[in-house]
């Protein structure tokens, strides 16, 4: 690991976790846990809200996604908002994206040009959140 690669010493963060609400928990799951092929890691309720842990490499970096009782509107933001994966398996991430397809979430178009299609492939999540599989070399 290089010094730009090191956690600061500064920042002692042992896990990190990005959450977001949907009121599509189940599909959202669905898309993340059989699509894209996250594990499962935990689900939870309590004080109104249901929601599912699905993990990333290395089990420190979680996805995890909220239901509340009264609702959890989440539109996505924009078309560049984006949970980026990086793979170096090209043959890999073509399956990924076949399966998805076959569960009804086609690739897309990216916003930016930058993601172009010779060496990544977006596809929305069933909330309409975009997800970039990106081939390294």
């Amino acid at each position: 690991m290089t010094a730009q690669e090191q956690w600061p010493t500064t920042l002692p963060v042992i896990r990190a976790r990005v959450a977001r609400p949907t009121d599509r928990l189940d599909e959202v799951v669905r898309f993340y846990q059989e699509g894209v092929g996250l594990p499962f890691i935990e689900r939870f309720e309590g004080a109104g809200y249901t929601g599912v842990l699905l993990g990333l490499p290395g089990v420190t970096y979680h996805l995890e996604f909220t239901q509340h009782v009264d609702g959890s509107p989440c539109p996505a933001p924009s078309r560049d908002n984006l949970l980026v994966l990086y793979m170096e398996d090209r043959e890999a991430m073509d399956r990924i994206v076949a399966r998805l397809a076959d569960m009804g979430f086609p690739s897309v178009p990216p916003e930016n040009p930058y993601w172009s299609a010779d060496r990544s492939v977006t596809v929305e999540d069933p909330d309409g959140w975009r997800v970039v599989f990106m081939q390294i070399k």
